[in-house]
């Protein structure tokens, strides 16, 4: 059974930043593209960042430059670190595959405050 816990979500200012890390189990990591979602109230979710099974990474427009993703296959683990945070990157983030399953995990709330 797969599972993903997100974790490292909180309330930062803005211009802060913050790690988010995705622990996966039930999966073989090194075999998937892995990506960070993230769902603002009243907006679709949307992906904000990819890697892929090599470790080739891409990013949302509206984070670049700001967001990085990371994978460590060994510890089953995702990570997103956010630099420069805006109060617009208030969202529920989530870690999924890449085209996303339905074995969503429960998210970390981030809140980002001006």
């Amino acid at each position: 059974q797969v599972r993903l816990v997100e974790s490292g979500g909180g309330l930062v200012q803005a211009g802060g930043s913050l790690r988010l890390s995705c622990l996966a189990s039930g999966i073989i990591l090194r075999n998937n593209a892995m990506a960070w979602y993230r769902q603002a109230p009243g907006r679709h979710r949307e992906l904000v960042a990819r890697i892929g099974r090599a470790g080739e990474t891409s990013t949302a427009d509206s984070v670049k430059g700001r967001f990085t993703i990371s994978r460590d296959n060994a510890r089953s683990q995702v990570h997103l670190q956010m630099y420069n945070m805006k109060p617009e990157d208030t969202a529920v983030y989530y870690c999924n595959t890449d085209p996303y399953s339905n074995n969503w995990g429960p998210g970390t709330q981030v809140t980002v405050s001006s």
